[in-house]
C-alpha cells in the first residue's frame, strides 16, 4: 500500500499515528509546502514572546519519520489531485501515485480586498512559522504597530510582540474582542486585562490604507508602522473541489473522514466536522479535532475501522497570565457565575449542557467538556453542585466507575 498525504502538521501527523497502528510496513510519503519539521502552530505566539524556541515546538520528536518509515518531500506544493490516475502533482512537475490519499492542507489568511493594502510594504500575517520569523525581523523598540482583527490570531499576535514594540493597536468590526468565542461580559473582562499592553477601535474597520497610516469608516486616522492582517481564515479546499470531490464552506467528509472521491480522505483545519451541540456541519479549526480526524483517515486508510462524530467547539487560551476556556454552542438557558474578575457562564437545553464560557479560574473545565462531549443527561448529577464547583462527586458511582474507573 502506498499512503500519501498532504500537509505536515496535527491532522496528518494523526494520520501516520492511525496508519501505523494498522500497517507496520507500508510506504508513507508527507508532502509538505513548508520546510519544516512538524511543528505546534498554536505556539508561534510563545516563540515571539520568548516562551518557547524553535525546538520545543516541535509537535513530534526529529526521529518521527524515521521511526515511523516515513518519506517528508519539505518545499513541495501539491497543485492537483488526479483521482482517476490516482496520482497527485507538484509545483515541480513531479508526480507521486498513492493507493490512499489524505488531504490536510489546513486554512490561509483571509486578505479583505481594501483601498491601499497593496502600498503597505510592511504587512504580514501570522499563522506560520515563517509569518512569525517574518515579523519579527521587522519589529524595533519603536514600531507602532496595527493589527486588523480582535480574534484568536489577532490577539495571541499581540501578545507575542507586545514586549518588542513603542505600541499595539488592534481594529475590529465587532463591538467586542473575540466575537467569535466570548459574550459581551467575558470579553469585557479580557479587554480590561489586556488594555494594559494594547488599544482597542472596535466597532470600526478600515476604510482605506495608505503606506502608514488607515482611515476608518468612522473617520478616525491610525498611524502604524507594521501591519499585521488578521481578519480571519479560509479552508484550503481547492484541491478537492479542481478534482471534482464535494465542497462547502470546507470539504465534506464522512464520519470515517472519506471525501466524495474513492480512496481520498480529508482531515483538520479544511473540512468540515460534525458539530453535536448544534448537530450540523462546520468549520471547527481546533487542533484536538484535528488530531482526531487524522488518526481516523489513518486506520480507515489502513483498513480498520474507525468512527469520529463527536466534534465540538473548544478554546484554550491565556493572554498575559489571564486563562479563558470555552466549549459548545451558546445557545440555552443561561447561568452565571461572575465577580467582575472571574467569569462562567453555563448554557443549558433540552436537558443537556450545550455549552461554556470561563475567564480566570478555569479549574476543572474538563469536566464540563466530558458532560457535552458525552451528552450527559443533567438529571443523573448533581448538576446544582456541578454549577458552582465541577467535581468528580457530582456523578454518580456508577458513572465515576465508568469515567475514571474509581469509586
Amino acid at each position: 500500500m502506498n499512503y500519501v498525504i498532504i500537509g505536515n502538521s496535527t491532522a496528518a501527523i494523526g494520520c501516520v499515528e492511525g496508519i501505523r497502528q494498522m500497517d507496520k510496513e507500508s510506504n508513507i510519503i508527507l508532502i509538505s509546502s513548508e520546510s519544516y519539521h512538524t511543528y505546534s502552530r498554536p505556539l508561534i505566539s510563545y516563540l515571539l514572546y520568548g516562551k518557547t524556541d524553535e525546538e520545543r515546538m516541535k509537535y513530534r520528536p526529529d526521529s518521527f519519520y524515521k521511526d515511523n518509515g516515513c518519506t517528508l518531500l519539505t518545499g513541495k506544493t501539491v497543485v492537483s489531485i488526479d483521482p482517476k490516475g490516482k496520482s497527485v502533482l507538484l509545483d515541480n512537475g513531479e508526480k507521486i501515485p498513492y493507493d490512499k490519499l489524505l488531504v490536510a492542507t489546513g486554512s490561509c489568511p483571509f486578505i479583505p480586498p481594501i483601498e491601499g493594502l497593496e502600498r503597505v510594504t510592511k504587512k504580514f500575517t501570522f499563522m506560520s512559522l515563517d509569518d512569525a520569523k517574518a515579523l519579527k525581523k521587522t519589529l524595533s523598540p519603536e514600531s507602532k504597530v496595527m493589527i486588523m482583527g480582535a480574534g484568536l490570531i489577532g490577539l495571541k499576535c499581540a501578545e507575542g510582540i507586545a514586549h518588542l514594540v513603542k505600541s499595539i493597536t488592534v481594529v475590529d468590526l465587532a463591538d467586542r474582542i473575540l466575537p467569535s468565542v466570548l459574550d459581551q461580559e467575558g470579553a469585557a473582562i479580557v479587554q480590561k486585562h489586556l488594555e494594559k499592553n494594547i488599544s482597542f477601535i472596535l466597532s470600526d474597520c478600515v476604510q482605506s490604507f495608505e503606506p502608514n497610516q488607515a482611515a476608518l469608516v468612522s473617520g478616525k486616522k491610525v498611524p502604524f508602522d507594521v501591519l499585521v492582517v488578521a481578519v480571519g481564515v479560509r479552508p484550503n479546499t481547492n484541491l478537492v473541489s479542481d478534482a471534482g470531490g464535494e465542497v462547502n464552506r470546507g470539504i465534506v467528509i464522512n464520519g470515517k473522514c472519506e471525501t466524495s472521491l474513492c480512496d481520498v480522505y480529508a482531515a483538520g483545519d479544511c473540512v468540515e466536522s460534525h458539530d453535536i451541540t448544534i448537530d450540523e456541519n462546520r468549520i471547527l479549526a481546533l487542533l484536538p479535532n484535528a488530531y482526531i480526524q487524522g488518526e481516523t483517515a489513518g486506520i480507515n486508510m489502513a483498513g480498520g475501522e474507525k468512527s469520529y462524530d463527536s466534534a465540538i467547539p473548544m478554546n484554550a487560551v491565556g493572554f498575559f497570565g489571564l486563562h479563558v476556556i470555552t466549549a459548545g454552542s451558546y445557545d440555552g438557558e443561561e447561568t452565571i457565575v461572575s465577580d467582575g474578575r472571574r467569569y462562567k457562564k453555563l448554557l443549558v437545553k433540552d436537558g443537556l449542557l450545550k455549552g461554556y464560557i470561563m475567564v480566570g479560574d478555569v479549574g476543572r473545565a474538563g469536566i464540563y467538556t466530558s458532560l457535552i462531549r458525552n451528552q450527559t443527561p443533567l438529571d443523573t448529577i448533581d448538576f446544582e453542585l456541578m454549577k458552582q464547583h465541577p467535581q468528580l462527586m457530582a456523578f454518580s458511582r456508577k458513572e465515576r466507575i465508568k469515567m475514571l474507573g474509581v469509586s
